[in-house]
């Protein structure tokens, strides 16, 4: 990997990690149309490190706060006595599913997962369930249900939005559109879901980073190339997903995810056509056969 190729990945990394569209999709779709090689599971896993700073950097004064809530609990041997406190554990709460589909599934998340069909199907099939829980939001709001903020989260939102995260590990799901998914599902706002898929993001990025750069850390700081690529890749992707968290709270506060859905669902359609004609092929597959 050369310097613009990293360069080009931190950008798409920072553009799609936050919207609801699939970053990991998109790191395995780029490469592929333009002929470079996959840079693999685990260079992507450890990139989103760059976004994982940008959402403590964006969230800063909400993390030191939950963190400062948790501590006091801690000391006065209390348990979520507080919102504060109580927000800590709804994200530590909603992270324990995707820890252990991370762990059941693994080998298919660095294999079979990466297929663009699966990619192209995976776009289409949550776009469609994205789609659900706007209409299903659209139905409350007409009945008179206001949607929920942050200081009305459950434990049950938490878990539920946790399993729709879980999902994610599939590439084409999208971490921030599994959750924001399920957060409408749950009855939240559009911006409150989003707050909390950023917060949620947390421990599971950070988790799957560090560990991805230890286990693979032989092959990604191989040489001083390698090294270099990697951390522009992961610099740049932060400071460009710093803006796109700004951009999509900004947003869903005035519209609706439908404009995320349509891509998502031209994006899926386009692969497969792509694939069809042959114009994209499944590089991996062809390797090992």
């Amino acid at each position: 990997m050369n310097l613009l190729e990293a360069l080009v990945l931190g950008i798409v990394q920072g553009v799609t990690e936050f919207l609801p569209i699939s970053s990991t999709a998109h790191l395995k779709i780029v490469p592929d149309i333009m002929g470079w090689s996959d840079p693999g599971a685990a260079f992507t896993a450890v990139i989103q490190l760059g976004t994982l700073l940008a959402v403590v950097l964006y969230f800063r004064d909400d993390i030191l706060r939950l963190l400062g809530a948790v501590i006091r609990d801690t000391a006065n041997l209390r348990f979520a006595s507080n919102p504060d406190s109580k927000l800590a554990w709804l994200v530590v709460l909603g992270s324990i599913p995707v820890v252990f589909a991370g762990l059941l599934l693994k080998k298919h998340i660095e294999g079979g997962f990466r297929s663009l069909q699966v990619i192209a199907f995976t776009q289409i099939a949550m776009a469609m369930l994205l789609l659900a829980a706007e209409i299903i939001t659209s139905v409350r709001h007409e009945s008179g249900q206001t949607s929920r903020d942050m200081d009305e989260l459950t434990w049950w939102d938490a878990l539920l939005v946790g399993l729709f995260q879980a999902v994610a590990i599939v590439p084409g799901a999208s971490r921030s559109g599994t959750t924001i998914t399920g957060g409408l599902f749950a009855g939240l706002n559009r911006s409150t879901a989003a707050r909390f898929s950023f917060l949620l993001s947390l421990p599971a990025v950070f988790g799957a980073g560090v560990y991805e750069l230890y286990k693979e850390r032989k092959e990604l700081l191989a040489s001083d190339d390698r090294i270099l690529s990697l951390v522009v890749a992961t610099i740049v992707s932060g400071i460009v997903g710093y803006t796109s968290i700004a951009f999509l709270l900004n947003f869903l506060k005035k519209y609706s995810t439908r404009i995320f859905i349509a891509y998502r669902i031209a994006l899926g359609v386009l692969i497969l056509v792509l694939l069809w004609q042959g114009v994209l092929i499944e590089r991996e597959i062809v390797e090992k056969g």
